[in-house]
């Protein structure tokens, strides 16, 4: 597989983005607004990272000590990896937080202290993911592992539970990249000649990895496991349900924006094409859910306006909301598909069905056409 294989078609009703990169630009200039970040998202940065650090700095302190009074710090930590996560490294890794590079490299740098990697993230997320959303063997986050996401991956009979089992691993999937899957991706990035988007060689991508994992490791399982006066695996089971209140928030968001029963998922002919407009793709393969939860909109990162994000990833994403409306006015206009579900309840319900049927190769004869 090479990252620059697919190829979309641009014949395919190029004027829809086109118009529509008019009328959103039209909306910045004529409101005189950036589309970068506000203090809406300023404030938002300075709440996340102190939801994150905050009950870190008490437990280390033995200002909240006991065992509940702890799990309750590990739980707002959960929940402040997840808003970084989602929010701050997220906007500022699609160089969408601020217009000045050095800021969103900051920012981005924040992934390193949630466990992950920066430019293993930028390579999957930013590279492979936005380029070629649920493209079959281009688009990682369709590669999980023990579940069936396409129905052109072969079905397996464990996956007949899968909509059961899933998400036990995504409350695992943080803690999997922070031990092992940034260095098995390391290792694909390397055979698919990808470090080089990054300015990296792969002895200094492995090195920049161990480096970072050795002192997060350290600040958040080590410190911990020192002077918090617990049983170690009482330290050790509160580090892990950190791990997986984020990795949930992050599954669940992601995954029920493009593998739910109304989104496609495609396969490149021989020739290494799809059938659409790379704009029009994105609104075949992803959707939007809860658009008027405000707190939940907030909470985040604007990712439920998903279509938004994947049609203009270099705008913050306070901006989504309003700019949603010009996108859905665009599309119907143009008569592109507009997926949305009105909660967060519903399109996890359509998340797990489809699971369900992908699980039980029930749609395996409905397959996406193929270019």
């Amino acid at each position: 597989m090479s990252a620059h294989s697919v190829k979309f078609n641009v014949l395919d009703r190029p004027e829809f983005y086109s118009e529509l990169k008019k009328r959103i630009n039209g909306y910045f200039k004529e409101n005189n607004i950036s589309k970068h970040a506000n203090n809406t998202m300023r404030f938002k940065t300075v709440f996340m990272i102190s939801l994150y650090f905050i009950p870190l700095t008490l437990m280390l302190t033995s200002t909240v000590s006991g065992l509940w009074p702890t799990i309750l710090m590990w739980t707002l930590m959960g929940f402040g990896m997840s808003g970084i996560g989602l929010s701050i490294m997220h906007d500022a890794n699609h160089d969408a937080y601020s217009k000045n590079r050095k800021v969103n490299n900051v920012l981005g740098f924040i992934i390193h202290i949630v466990g992950g990697s920066r430019k293993n993230w930028k390579i999957q997320h930013n590279v492979l993911h936005h380029s070629f959303t649920n493209v079959d063997d281009h688009d990682k986050d369709l590669e999980y592992p023990f579940l069936r996401m396409s129905s052109f991956q072969k079905r397996k009979g464990i996956h007949k539970y899968q909509a059961y089992y899933a998400s036990i691993l995504y409350a695992l999937m943080t803690v999997y990249w922070s031990l092992a899957k940034d260095f098995e991706d390391l290792i694909v990035f390397n055979r698919m000649n990808l470090l080089s988007t990054q300015n990296l060689t792969f002895k200094k991508a492995l090195m920049q990895i161990i480096f970072n994992k050795i002192w997060y490791f350290g600040l958040v399982l080590v410190l911990p496991l020192v002077f918090i006066d617990l049983p170690w695996y009482q330290i050790v089971i509160g580090f892990l349900l950190m791990h997986a209140i984020c990795g949930l928030a992050l599954a669940l968001i992601f995954q029920s924006a493009h593998v739910i029963e109304e989104t496609k998922v495609y396969k490149t002919d021989k020739s290494g094409s799809v059938e659409n407009n790379w704009a029009i793709h994105q609104m075949n393969t992803t959707a939007n859910f809860a658009n008027n939860s405000v707190f939940f909109s907030w909470f985040i990162g604007g990712l439920n306006f998903q279509i938004e994000h994947h049609l203009f990833p270099n705008i913050c994403h306070v901006h989504h909301k309003n700019i949603s409306k010009i996108v859905k006015a665009t599309a119907n206009e143009f008569n592109v598909p507009y997926h949305e579900h009105k909660t967060f309840i519903s399109v996890l319900q359509s998340h797990f069905s489809r699971l369900n049927s992908l699980g039980n190769g029930e749609d395996d004869q409905e397959l996406p056409k193929v270019a």
